[in-house]
Parts: structure tokens; C-alpha cells; sequence
């Protein structure tokens, strides 16, 4: 998703997607509209006489709504923080938390495979809400009665954190309770079957909101529905493809070196293009004297050299920012890479930075088909002729 870096906590970074920027006045909105019916409601919850119509006049209603949206995204961003504090704990690296329309995402560059770590991870979240909602109703009990419009915010706080906590522990895979369930299903089933269990329950449980979003023309919910089974296939598709790397390093899928079609910096832009057509690849680690400088693809050119190739050379589109591997890292990382950077190949270096082979989308592809091939040939019956 399109976001914005903010700022950062705890080395965190902090990111805005476009989508919240535009939910967040809409948010405000429909509680500045929902004023009444919220007061009576806290009124009958916590056994207060707050009046409504001291908060309905004028613009008060939509600075309640501002507040208490703005109090809702900040409760979102740490209840994110709780999940991620608690994986860095475990030597996880966190990416980022990305504030967007249906509230927040912690990034993950992997997660843990011990079910244990899991299980405090997912619901590091929803402990971090419990506490909020307790602290907001403790000083919504601490405020004076002449103070309405903060007795408002803070009680509206109090609800939504609890509320967020019940439903984020849902089993909807991949929310908390379905990582909760998955984690749990784990201690006696492999990380394949527990997640394509919970996968399923998740689907089941986006089903059923989904239906029931219809029917009660609620749209929100049909959106969660909707993000709940793509997000749980998706997994489950991920966890396949790490299953099948499983055992596997970089090092024995690579292309070595030594096989590697490669071009220097001071290469043409047009003998680039001529090389792609001939050689049918779309992209080359550059060398120079036998050092790694840079890598150059198709859509280097295509956007740094749109025009006059025959004056552009590829050091002046090649990337020189590289994603790199080590031959002896996990297969599935080199996976994790590609896709988290958005990206079709991946440099293999040794602890020096020498160039010392490169791993494909295709590669990875490639290898997936054929243990996933020789995976269903193990377990095909044979006749007893055979």
C-alpha cells in the first residue's frame, strides 16, 4: 500500500498509508454525528449523568469526533507497538507499523517458528488494548463531571480499546486470534497443517461476516471480511512456499558466478537493450574490474532513460543500492526478499561482497514446482504390483 513515513518509535518506523488519510475525516465525522447516542450509552455503561446537550452545540461535535478518531489511530499504533516490541524481543526484525484505513499493520520480515514465541507475539496486541481501555476508564472516572467533552473522548476510548481487543481476538486468520489458534494448533502438527487449519477456520469466519455485512448493509464489515480471506490464502500460500525451501540454502539454487551473463558500467544503453533481446534476460549484475557495483534491469532503463539511449550508459540507471543474500542463508529467506522488496532477483555475495552467484524469481519457482512434484510423488499409494 501507498504510505508515508512519519517518524519512528523505538527504531520503529512510522508510516501513514494514503487510505487512512482518508478514512480519518470520515471516521470523525460519523462520530461527530454519533455524539448523543454515545453518551447514552457510556451513561449506561458506567453509571454517569454526562448531559448531551452540552456537547452538541456549535463545532463541538466534530472536534469530539476529531479527538476521539485521532485517540482511536494512536490506541491502533500501540497496540501494533505491543505485537512488535514483544517479536524484537524474540530477535525478529519489524519493518514498519503502517497506520491505514482498517487500523494498523505491523510488518514483519518473518515470523517465529516456535509456537510459543507466536502465541506471546499475537497476543501482545490485544494485552496492550485491555490496558488502554482500563487506564482511559480510570481517568474517565478521575475527571470532574464539569469537564463533558474530555469525559467523552476518554470514555469512548475505554469502550473501543476493549472492544478492539474482543474482536482482534477473533479467529479470523491472520488476525490474533487466528495466529493465537494457529500457534496453539502447532504444538502437536507441523506450521503447514496448523496454518492451513486455522486458514480455514479464518475463511469460515470471513464468511460468515461477510453475510452478515450484507444483510445488515454494514460495508465495513464486508471490507474486513474480504481482507480476512485474501490475507489467510495468502499466507497459507506463503507458508507452502517456505515449506518446500525447507532445508534448502541459497547457495545450492543459485546461478554461480561463474555462469552468470554480466555487464560493466560503462556498457551503452543501447548494447544493453541489444543484450536483453539476444540473451533474453532483463536484467545483469554490473562488474567492474571484477567488483560488483550495481545491478541494471529492464525497468532501470524504461525509467531513468526514457529517451537518447545512445548518450546513456548503464552506470548512470544501474541501482547501486543492492539487496543482497549469503550463499548459506535459507532458501525461503531469499523468497521473503524478493517479495518484500518487490523484486525479481536477488544478488548472492560472500562476507566481503564479492559477486558469487544470483537467485531468480524463476529459480525459486522453478524448485518450488519440483519439490512440490516430488512431495506428491511420495505419497501416492503404489500399486501392489509395484
Amino acid at each position: 500500500m501507498a504510505s508515508l513515513r512519519v517518524g519512528s518509535l523505538f527504531g520503529i518506523p512510522i508510516k501513514l498509508g494514503a487510505s487512512f488519510l482518508l478514512v480519518l475525516p470520515l471516521l470523525a465525522y460519523l462520530i461527530g454525528t454519533q455524539v448523543t447516542p454515545t453518551v447514552d450509552l457510556l451513561n449506561q455503561l458506567f453509571g454517569t449523568a454526562i448531559a448531551p446537550d452540552e456537547l452538541t452545540d456549535g463545532q463541538l461535535p466534530w472536534f469530539l469526533g476529531v479527538s476521539a478518531a485521532l485517540g482511536l489511530f494512536v490506541s491502533v499504533l500501540l497496540h501494533e507497538l505491543g505485537h512488535s516490541l514483544v517479536a524484537r524481543r524474540y530477535g525478529l526484525e519489524i519493518e514498519s507499523i503502517t497506520l491505514w484505513f482498517l487500523g494498523g499493520l505491523a510488518q514483519f520480515a518473518e515470523f517465529p517458528d516456535d509456537w510459543r514465541q507466536e502465541l506471546a507475539i499475537a497476543v501482545a496486541g490485544p494485552v496492550v488494548s485491555v490496558i488502554l481501555g482500563l487506564a482511559c476508564y480510570g481517568l474517565f472516572t478521575a475527571l470532574p463531571a464539569e469537564l463533558p467533552a474530555a469525559l467523552f473522548v476518554v470514555g469512548y476510548l475505554a469502550v473501543l480499546n476493549v472492544v478492539l481487543a474482543a474482536f482482534n481476538m477473533l479467529p479470523g486468520f491472520p488476525m490474533d486470534g487466528g495466529r493465537v489458534l494457529r500457534a496453539l494448533l502447532s504444538r502437536n502438527r507441523s506450521r503447514l497443517r496448523a496454518t492451513r487449519i486455522a486458514a480455514a477456520v479464518g475463511k469460515g469466519f470471513a464468511f460468515l461476516l461477510g453475510i452478515a455485512g450484507i444483510l445488515t448493509l454494514n460495508l465495513f464489515w464486508i471490507v474486513i471480511a474480504f481482507f480476512i480471506f485474501v490475507a489467510a490464502t495468502s499466507e497459507t500460500q506463503q507458508v507452502v512456499m517456505e515449506a518446500a525451501f525447507e532445508g534448502l540454502t541459497v547457495g545450492e539454487i543459485m546461478t554461480p558466478a561463474a555462469e552468470l551473463d554480466t555487464i560493466t558500467s560503462e556498457t551503452s544503453i543501447e548494447d544493453l537493450l541489444d543484450r536483453m533481446v539476444r540473451e533474453r534476460h532483463t536484467g545483469y549484475p554490473v562488474l567492474d574490474g571484477g567488483t560488483l557495483v550495481g545491478i541494471v534491469t529492464l525497468e532501470d532503463v524504461q525509467v531513468k532513460a526514457p529517451s537518447e539511449r545512445d548518450l546513456v550508459t548503464v552506470g548512470d540507471v544501474m541501482s547501486t543500492d543492492l539487496v543482497t543474500v549469503s550463499p548459506t542463508s535459507e532458501a525461503a529467506r531469499a523468497l521473503n526478499t524478493l517479495q518484500r522488496e518487490g523484486i525479481g532477483r536477488i544478488l548472492v555475495t560472500d562476507a566481503d561482497g564479492t559477486l558469487v552467484g544470483l537467485v531468480s524469481r524463476t529459480d525459486l519457482m522453478t524448485v518450488f514446482e519440483i519439490t512440490q512434484t516430488s512431495q506428491a510423488r511420495s505419497v501416492t499409494p503404489r500399486s501392489a504390483d509395484d
